[in-house]
């Protein structure tokens, strides 16, 4: 059953999450579980795709700067597809390419390097 602390604990948990993603700067992308671990919860690259999934501030959060751990753009990415993600990050100058049906990045070359304080 549903609480209200676990309300507030996932909008607490989103909001790291929406913070973390907000320091990856343009032309840099980062996976899934990098944001898990800079937010404290290395074991919840799941629910930072949700939260993002869920990002009431699209044009604010740069959500289309994460990506799976290996660099794979979301098929379902939440505001139009893995498309627009594709589109977006292109616009910040990384290159996307496509390997059997799917889109991709290289992390080597565009991977924000995670910085926990």
């Amino acid at each position: 059953m549903k609480t209200m602390h676990d309300d507030v604990r996932n909008r607490n948990f989103f909001r790291l999450v929406y913070d973390a993603v907000c320091r990856i700067p343009p032309g840099k992308v980062a996976s899934y579980g990098q944001i898990a671990r800079l937010v404290g919860n290395p074991r919840s690259a799941r629910a930072v795709g949700y939260a993002l999934h869920v990002n009431p501030l699209p044009g604010v959060v740069p959500c289309h700067r994460v990506v799976n751990r290996e660099g794979r753009l979301a098929p379902a990415f939440a505001f139009g597809g893995a498309d627009v993600q594709k589109t977006l990050l292109e616009a910040e100058g990384i290159e996307v390419f496509e390997l059997q049906g799917l889109y991709y990045v290289d992390l080597r070359r565009y991977g924000w390097r995670l910085e926990i304080d």
